[in-house]
């Protein structure tokens, strides 16, 4: 595998030059906005396999008729403090904040509420839903599963039988930044697998198997046929974790499992399980946050081992790239830009305009 470049655009640069991509979904200008500020953010927080480098995947469901643009949640029931809502295959990126938004005020009325959302397109970031409830005060859990191509193997097993699955937990605690624990359950994000054979790169050992069920660090294997398979972390345990959100997200909440090994649709649907609490509902605020940000002190005040940096916690790398991109530029491989080029093309957005924008 041979590397290639890569392009540092500006932020704002970048910005515009996306709002042109999108622009070609015939998205309103909310709608635009929400999924490019969505997206940006993903690569700002260095989760490129989350990014602009999704807007090729969603012009093809969209040409394929997978992604509904200008599309909003419907509530298919209301329980009080429990909501299940149809994404109708909108744009993740508005459907989550959607139904996020529907939750939270549940939630503040009621002191919980559970939240079951189907038939979202890709939602993203996980993580941006979870800091959505943290902003207003709120505890959130999510499971999340996938239904598209299967990506990931059983543990033990040797092929592809569900998707990457990501699990999500926000905590909001007073005078620092919330706690957000995102992640995929496999060993690394479908699209980090993406981003790297973009680029030429190697994927870490243990992280996938090839379509023999060899272990392999070549990442062609879950981008291009024939088709091998992520594994989960942790192995059993992970696995296990995995199954809980194609249960809970997928069957319970959007009546949706990933059980066949369809390769011929772009769209990608999530279906997402989400618990979100007042903490004040459960116990007196004040002395569960001072006991929380006692423990996370406690826990941060250990000595870094030899080859390491002060210990962190949940949300604290994200925010360090953040920091990071934001003053010097989106990193962006050549590769991953002629496939946004080439989407934008696809969309009747003249690639010219969108390369004159982003100053690349």
């Amino acid at each position: 595998m041979s590397q290639v470049d890569t392009l540092t655009i500006p932020l704002a640069s970048l910005r515009q030059a996306m709002q042109l991509v999108v622009r070609g979904f015939g998205s309103r200008p909310e709608e635009v906005d929400a999924v490019v500020d969505n997206l940006l953010e993903a690569n700002l927080r260095g989760h490129d396999s989350h990014g602009i480098g999704m807007l090729p995947r969603y012009a093809d469901a969209f040409r394929e008729g997978g992604l509904k643009p200008n599309a909003h949640v419907s509530t298919v029931m209301d329980g009080g403090a429990l909501l299940r809502l149809d994404g109708n295959a909108g744009f993740g990126q508005v459907i989550g904040q959607e139904a996020m938004a529907l939750g939270i005020a549940r939630a503040r009325a009621q002191g919980s509420c559970i939240v079951a959302l189907g038939n979202a397109h890709h939602l993203g970031r996980i993580g941006a839903w979870a800091e959505q409830a943290a902003a207003a005060g709120l505890i959130s859990i999510h499971f999340v599963n996938v239904i598209s191509r299967a990506i990931v193997a059983p543990h033990g097993g040797s092929d592809a039988r569900f998707g990457t699955n990501p699990f999500c937990v926000g905590v909001p605690l007073p005078g620092r930044e919330p706690v957000i624990l995102d992640f995929a359950t496999s060993m690394i994000a479908q699209g980090k697998t993406r981003v790297a054979h973009n680029k030429g790169e190697a994927v870490p050992p243990d992280c996938l198997i090839d379509d023999q069920g060899r272990a392999s660090t070549n990442p062609r294997y879950t981008v291009i046929p024939p088709w091998g398979a992520l594994l989960t972390f942790g192995a059993h345990k992970g696995y296990g974790m995995a199954l809980m959100c194609e249960l809970l997200g997928g069957a319970l909440a959007a009546g949706m499992t990933q059980r066949d090994h369809d390769s011929s649709k772009r769209r990608v649907l999530n279906g997402m399980f989400s618990v979100l609490l007042d903490p004040a509902a459960v116990a007196e605020r004040g002395a569960f946050e001072q006991e929380a940000l006692a423990f996370l002190d406690w826990v941060q005040a250990s000595p870094p081992r030899e080859g390491f940096g002060p210990v962190c916690v949940a949300g604290d790398p994200e925010r360090a790239y953040r920091a990071k991109r934001a003053a010097d530029g989106v990193p962006v491989d050549a590769t991953t830009w002629q496939e946004i080029l080439a989407a934008a093309a696809a969309l009747g957005v003249d690639p010219a305009q969108v390369r004159a924008a982003a100053g690349a």
